[in-house]
């Protein structure tokens, strides 16, 4: 594994550039007043000035729509086929939910179309350089640190520090004029990293621990439940934007013939009013999450206090995209929480 290094800013976009001659690499580019993660077709597309994405990073080896496998009459064939591709430029907090989603697909029956893209994927995390206003990620999980990336890049005075973190890391330096760096370079990377978690302007007053035992203490709670979901319109966009929510609905698209078809998987939201609805047989069906104010408390119970009690962190990290996306507002975590640890 090579050390630590220092790229230029006069070399980077040759470096960026020298990266997709050789490999996909999917990274932050503008939509007009927003920014998304997409493949990069040149160097010059990629913002690594971005505040937060529409969508979370988690689409690069979890997709919106992903085909499983394919079957003729009883012949089924796998549509496992991952190609080697580099996620570039993604906040720490993204890191921390693609590590709760290494552990959810690894754990028990492990998802094989989800890892299988996971393990071709090389990521390289990027400091927050911008921060956007709904934001609270230096206080969630503070005591949960990132792990999953391969390298992480500060963007410092004249260039970018270029810190190796796995094999993977290393090998990308090939394709970039990269230099030794300076014990100087090294402290302005941490004071930079460090600013970042000072520009919050929202803040969970209480921790994890405290929160997961108060919002199942809770649970029990309906005016609570009834008046914090009043305005939800069951939209599901807080389940689309998350980048630890991992539900999804398989279907079978048959083929004319009634023999042959494709199983898909798509993703799907615990807010949405069919997500529970169930089958009884003989053309019944029950729905046992039928009530908006239900939907919303098992949404808040998962985030806060089952998957925290599971992962041993907040199934947040604290990006604010749900705040962000919600048009009835809310969705904001920060705003639950109070409400929640008051009521």
């Amino acid at each position: 594994m090579n050390k630590d290094c220092f790229i230029a800013e006069s070399d980077f976009g040759s470096f960026i550039g020298a990266m997709l001659g050789a490999t996909k690499v999917i990274g932050p580019v503008a939509k007009k007043t927003k920014f998304v993660f997409r493949e990069l077709s040149s160097p010059g597309e990629l913002r690594l000035d971005y505040d937060v994405t529409i969508l979370p990073a988690k689409k690069a080896f979890f997709p919106q729509r992903q085909e499983l496998v394919r079957f003729q009459g009883n012949a089924v064939e796998s549509c496992i086929d991952p190609e080697d591709q580099v996620l570039f430029g993604v906040h720490f907090y993204e890191v921390k939910a693609i590590d709760m989603l290494d552990e959810l697909f690894r754990a028990g029956h492990e998802d094989r179309n989800y890892l299988a893209n996971r393990e071709h994927t090389t990521i390289v995390a990027s400091s927050i350089q911008n921060v956007s206003g709904r934001a609270f990620f230096a206080s969630v999980g503070t005591d949960v640190k990132p792990k999953g990336h391969d390298a992480f890049l500060t963007k410092v005075f004249g260039g970018y520090v270029y810190e190796v973190l796995t094999d993977k890391g290393a090998r990308l330096t090939a394709h970039g004029a990269f230099e030794p760096v300076t014990p100087a370079q090294l402290d302005e990377a941490k004071r930079v990293n460090d600013a970042a978690m000072t520009r919050c302007e929202e803040k969970l007053s209480h921790g994890a621990k405290e929160i997961a035992t108060r919002v199942r203490a809770a649970f029990r709670k309906e005016e609570l439940w009834n008046e914090l979901s009043e305005d939800c319109f069951s939209c599901g966009t807080c389940n689309v934007v998350c980048p630890t929510c991992y539900c999804f609905d398989v279907q079978d698209a048959w083929n004319l013939d009634q023999v042959s078809g494709l199983r898909c998987r798509s993703w799907d939201g615990c807010l949405m009013e069919d997500f529970a609805q169930v089958s009884l047989g003989m053309g019944a069906k029950e729905n046992f999450r039928e009530e908006r104010a239900t939907r919303y408390r098992h949404r808040v119970m998962r985030k806060m206090t089952y998957l925290n009690e599971k992962l041993g962190g907040p199934a947040c990290v604290g990006c604010g995209r749900c705040s962000v996306g919600c048009v009835p507002d809310i969705a904001d975590p920060v705003k639950i929480v109070d409400k929640i640890m008051s009521a």
